[in-house]
């Protein structure tokens, strides 16, 4: 691949990005998050001017060395410390870890409870009750592992809710058949 069809690809992506990227996923998100909360979102960067002034300078002017947002940063190094802006991109998460310590407690251990593991059999006891333990006590940070089980055992309840649903209906139509 020559440096040119490398620019082109880096442009094909970053267009793919704006047309795809922002409208279906980050400002549909921002979007939810904000009016979930009565909050009413601007995006300055998304103003038009901008956005065309960005879109007509050069991939040089973008993107260096691996590295976005070139004159972005370079304007905010005037007014921000450089360790602010060196920072790797964090998302926005919930605080799962305490959820599970304390408001979702009760609900995670009657999914985790040792006679229910066993009485499911998809699981090793012993490994996922060592591992709600030490979430619990705080020495690790299992939530993400034990959230894996959580949602698994959820919707095992859930197949188990639509087989008995299913049985139940298969039932009424063989009793309404027999009577007829």
């Amino acid at each position: 691949m020559t440096a040119s069809d490398s620019k082109e690809f880096i442009a094909r992506m970053m267009l793919l990005d704006t047309l795809i990227g922002l409208p279906d996923d980050v400002l549909v998100k921002v979007d939810r998050a904000t009016m979930a909360v009565g909050i009413e979102a601007r995006l300055p960067l998304l103003d038009h001017r901008i956005f065309e002034l960005a879109w007509s300078l050069p991939l040089g002017f973008k993107l260096k060395d691996g590295q976005g947002k070139i004159i972005l940063k370079s304007i905010l190094l005037k007014r921000a410390p450089q360790q602010l802006l060196d920072r790797t991109k964090t998302g926005f998460s919930i605080p799962l870890d305490s959820w599970l310590r304390d408001p979702l407690r009760d609900w995670a251990e009657s999914l985790l409870s040792p006679d229910r593991l066993k009485n499911d059999g998809y699981f090793v006891v012993e490994s996922v009750r060592n591992l709600w333990a030490e979430h619990l006590s705080g020495h690790r940070q299992w939530q993400h592992h034990v959230w894996t089980v959580l949602m698994f055992q959820c919707w095992l309840d859930a197949q188990k809710t639509r087989r008995s649903r299913t049985m139940s209906s298969d039932n009424v139509t063989a009793d309404t058949a027999d009577s007829s």
